[in-house]
C-alpha cells in the first residue's frame, strides 16, 4: 500500500481517481489545487503524486517542478486530458504521463510500475 496525493481541480474527477486508487489498496489524500498540494507535501510524506496539468493558478507542470525540488525521490504522474503536453519539455519533472480516461486501467498500471 502506497500513500498517494491526487492533485486535481475538478471535484468529480478527483473523487473518481481517489476511489479508484483507494479500491486498489492505496492510502489516498487529495488537493484541489497546486497551492494546497504544496502545503500537504510540506506536512506529509507521499510515495506518489498524481498531478493534473490544466489547473487555475499554478499549473501542473510548474507544480511538478516544485515537487521535484522539494522531494527528488517522489514519483510524479502527470494526468491530463491533453496529449500534446507529452512532448512539452517542461514535463521532464514527471516519471510518467497518463491521458485521462474514464477507464483507469492505464493509471493503475502506471502507478503499479512506478511503485514496484
Amino acid at each position: 500500500m502506497a500513500k498517494i496525493l491526487v492533485v486535481e481541480d475538478e471535484d468529480n474527477m478527483r473523487t473518481l481517481i481517489k476511489e479508484e486508487l483507494t479500491d486498489a489498496g492505496h492510502d489516498v489524500d487529495e488537493a484541489p489545487n497546486a497551492e494546497e498540494a504544496l502545503k500537504k507535501l510540506s506536512e506529509n510524506g507521499y510515495d506518489l503524486i498524481t498531478v493534473d496539468i490544466e489547473m487555475p493558478g499554478m499549473n501542473g507542470l510548474e507544480l511538478a517542478g516544485k515537487i521535484r525540488e522539494m522531494r527528488r525521490d517522489a514519483k510524479i504522474v502527470l494526468l491530463t486530458a491533453y496529449s500534446h503536453y507529452k512532448s512539452d519539455l517542461s514535463s521532464w519533472a514527471a516519471d510518467a504521463y497518463v491521458v485521462k480516461s474514464m477507464d483507469f486501467t492505464e493509471l493503475r498500471e502506471t502507478i503499479s510500475k512506478l511503485l514496484s
